[in-house]
């Protein structure tokens, strides 16, 4: 117990004012001005902004083709899986920009982003694209060079004399 001023106080019972938590911010699902669901990806060191709307199945990547941008057929099938996953392949118009990185890690991030944008436009679409994986982040980066060393793991050699 504390006197101030001749009044006795109780430091037990004095609660500090604590401040209410904010409200849970609901999640966008529903299509911006143009109609589309967004998503974004990242993988390594890419970013990738997917906008899908319903469609004829017209896929650009970087305003080309898929083939024409994804030379290697392991890049392609890995944009197109959660588009398999959800049997949507030929229902929605994909446009992706991506940025960063190479062509494995470019495709990673799409990958990603179209599982997320898909996600947004249908939460049916959710259990599907987590059982296969689509919507789980590749935490995997490069590591860092050590000083002292030529790389991550590779040293110098040693020399006894």
């Amino acid at each position: 117990m504390t006197e101030v001023q001749g009044e006795s106080l109780n430091i037990e019972t004095i609660q500090p004012e604590v401040p209410k938590a904010a409200p849970a911010v609901a999640r966008k699902t529903v299509a911006d001005r143009g109609g589309f669901w967004w998503g974004t990806g990242r993988r390594k060191s890419s970013v990738a902004r997917v906008r899908i709307k319903p469609g004829s199945g017209k896929l650009m990547v970087n305003r080309k083709e898929l083939t024409d941008y994804f030379r290697r057929v392991q890049d392609q099938n890995n944009v197109l899986a959660p588009l398999k996953a959800v049997d949507a392949v030929n229902n929605f118009d994909v446009f992706i920009n991506v940025k960063g990185g190479g062509t494995t890690g470019q495709s990673g991030a799409s990958l990603l982003g179209m599982a997320r944008a898909l996600k947004n436009y249908d939460e049916n679409y959710l259990q599907a694209l987590r059982d296969s994986g689509h919507l789980t982040r590749d935490p995997r980066m490069v590591e860092r060079k050590k000083p002292g060393q030529k790389g991550a793991r590779k040293r110098f050699q040693f020399s006894k004399r």
